[in-house]
This record gives structure tokens, C-alpha cells and sequence, in this order.
């Protein structure tokens, strides 16, 4: 038997293999520690968003209408044909962007406006900030209701009461402007979310710059030009994007205030997508136009949350 001998004055180093893989396992442990109370959240996620998603998939690729038994079979790609040859469909993708950009508009800009006065002090500035929020806190069908009969009625409707003495006379919002008319009720909703959001930019604001431009005799314009504005320009950007994230799946105020009508004038995806499925019975068409409707609204909100996050990282890197 041979046996090596170290050269003297030397010493073996300890193997650091044991006390890597104990720190593996203590950090993989860790690890999932922390992960640990997110799994449920995840899984429920999962079943509720991504199972059905697969099955609206599935379904997009049948011929199946449930007025006709027995007609489902395997049809291709050819709903996805049919959906973008079908010329309501088209006017309706158009009704939606112009109901979510136009509502998100309006909203920003009255948002704007009343943080501007709520940034100020003044007595009753938390009452008036409670009343201003409580639109936001209605329940959408019941927001639809409210300007449906007490706001928009012909007769008793308060937009006629208060525009007669300008010579307006009992004008039926809803039937002559049915799109305008529902994102009146959208923007009376939307408008509290946009203020909150930019109030809380506004008081972000450094006062020591603000006091600094009014001392070297800056006007209130130019301090909102060029201080206020670029400073609330990531929260706007903010509160547009999840406005218009949210406002893709109106259905409620469509619904209840116009049911889409007259023809299609005020129906916008989701409202007929509902039509084509539960009044049409035509489950792969619909399915075929959900898909289309999330990937348009996934590549949307995807570029415009990375050009959000990053006009976020370029305002840390400047600071």
C-alpha cells in the first residue's frame, strides 16, 4: 500500500463542496419560503385567466353554432378570416378606440385640472376631495343607470333641465348620440382615478424648486410648462395606459345604457363579441374575436408599459 505525504509546512485546504450545496439548499429554501404564500394567488390566477384562454382557443377553431346540432367541426383559421372580413366588426374595433382614447383624454385633462385646485389650500379641501372621489367608487351598472335616467332622460333628465334656458329642448341623448353618451358616463367615472393619480404626482414635487422659479420671477404658466408637467408626465402616462387596459372591457355601460344600438353605433368589442356568442349562438366566431381582441390588447399594453417603465428608469438616472 502506498501512501502520499504532504511537503512540509503545507496544510490541506478543507473541499468547500459541502458548505456550497448547504448554501444552496439554505437559499433554495429560502427561496421558496418566500415564494411559498404567492402560490395560491398563482394558481388561482392560472385556473381562473389562463385555463379558460386555452379553451377560447380551442373554440375559435370550430364551425360550431349552437342554433344547429351537430354542426361543430374542426374549421382551420377560417373564423379568423371571417372575423376580419366582417365589416361590423371593423366599425365596432373603431367605436372601441375611440371610446377608450376619448374617454381617457377627457379624463386626464379634467383630472389635471382638478388636482391643479386640489394642490392648493383652501377651506373644505377635504370634503370637496370626498365628493370629487365618489363617482369612481360606483358601481358601474349603477353609474350606467344614474346617467341613463336621472342625467340623459328626455324628460326628466337633468342635462335637459339645466341646457333649456339656452334654448335646448327635450333632446334624447341616448338615441341621437349613443357613443358620446356612454363615455360621458366613462369619463364621470374615470376623471376621480386620473385626479387621485396626478394629485399624488403633484405632491411628490420638490417646493424648493418651485419656490426657487418663482423667485427668479417664472410665471405660473411657465412653472406648469416646464417644471409641473414634465414631473406629471409618468403619471399620466400611467393612468392613461390603466385606464385604457380597463377601459377594453367595458361592458357594463354599453349594456345598460345603448345595448350597442342603434345598429352598432355605440357597440364596442366586448358588447359584441356578447351578441355574436349568447344572441348568435356562434361560439367559434366569438371565440375567434376575443383572441384577436386580447393579442391587439396585449401588444398594446406591452409597448406602452415598457415605454412607461422606462421613462421611469431615465428619471432615477437623471436623479
Amino acid at each position: 500500500m502506498t501512501t502520499t505525504s504532504l511537503p512540509t509546512g503545507s496544510v490541506a485546504e478543507p473541499s468547500s463542496t459541502p458548505i456550497r450545496s448547504k448554501r444552496e439548499i439554505i437559499s433554495r429554501a429560502e427561496g421558496w419560503r418566500r415564494r411559498g404564500p404567492l402560490l395560491p394567488a398563482l394558481i388561482f390566477m392560472i385556473v381562473v385567466t389562463q385555463i379558460p384562454f386555452l379553451f377560447t382557443l380551442y373554440y375559435s377553431t370550430q364551425s360550431w353554432n349552437l342554433v344547429r346540432p351537430g354542426s361543430r367541426k374542426f374549421n382551420w383559421l377560417n373564423n379568423y378570416v371571417d372575423v376580419f372580413k366582417d365589416s361590423q366588426f371593423r366599425q365596432v374595433a373603431l367605436n372601441t378606440v375611440i371610446m377608450i382614447v376619448g374617454t381617457v383624454i377627457i379624463s386626464v385633462i379634467l383630472g389635471l385640472l382638478l388636482a391643479l385646485l386640489l394642490d392648493r389650500q383652501f377651506f373644505g379641501r377635504g370634503l370637496i376631495r370626498t365628493l370629487l372621489i365618489t363617482p369612481f367608487l360606483v358601481t358601474p351598472v349603477a353609474a350606467a343607470l344614474i346617467w341613463k335616467t336621472t342625467m340623459l332622460d328626455p324628460v326628466f333628465g337633468l342635462v335637459n333641465f339645466v341646457l333649456k334656458p339656452f334654448g335646448v329642448g327635450q333632446v334624447d341623448w341616448i338615441s341621437k348620440y349613443p357613443l358620446p353618451s356612454v363615455m360621458a358616463d366613462l369619463v364621470w367615472q374615470w376623471t376621480p382615478f386620473m385626479m387621485l393619480l396626478i394629485l399624488a404626482g403633484l405632491q411628490s414635487m420638490p417646493r424648493d424648486i418651485m419656490e426657487a422659479a418663482r423667485v427668479d420671477g417664472a410665471s405660473s404658466f411657465a412653472l406648469f410648462r416646464e417644471l409641473t408637467l414634465p414631473h406629471l408626465r409618468r403619471f399620466i402616462e400611467l393612468g392613461a395606459v390603466l385606464g385604457a387596459v380597463y377601459l377594453v372591457n367595458t361592458f357594463d355601460a354599453v349594456y345598460m345604457m345603448t345595448s350597442g344600438g342603434p345598429g352598432v353605433a355605440s357597440s364596442n368589442l366586448p358588447y359584441y363579441i356578447y351578441q355574436r356568442a349568447f344572441l348568435g349562438f356562434d361560439i367559434g366566431q366569438a371565440a375567434a374575436m376575443g383572441v384577436v381582441t386580447v393579442i391587439a390588447t396585449i401588444i398594446i399594453s406591452t409597448l406602452a408599459l415598457r415605454l412607461i417603465f422606462k421613462s421611469f428608469t431615465g428619471n432615477e438616472e437623471a436623479a
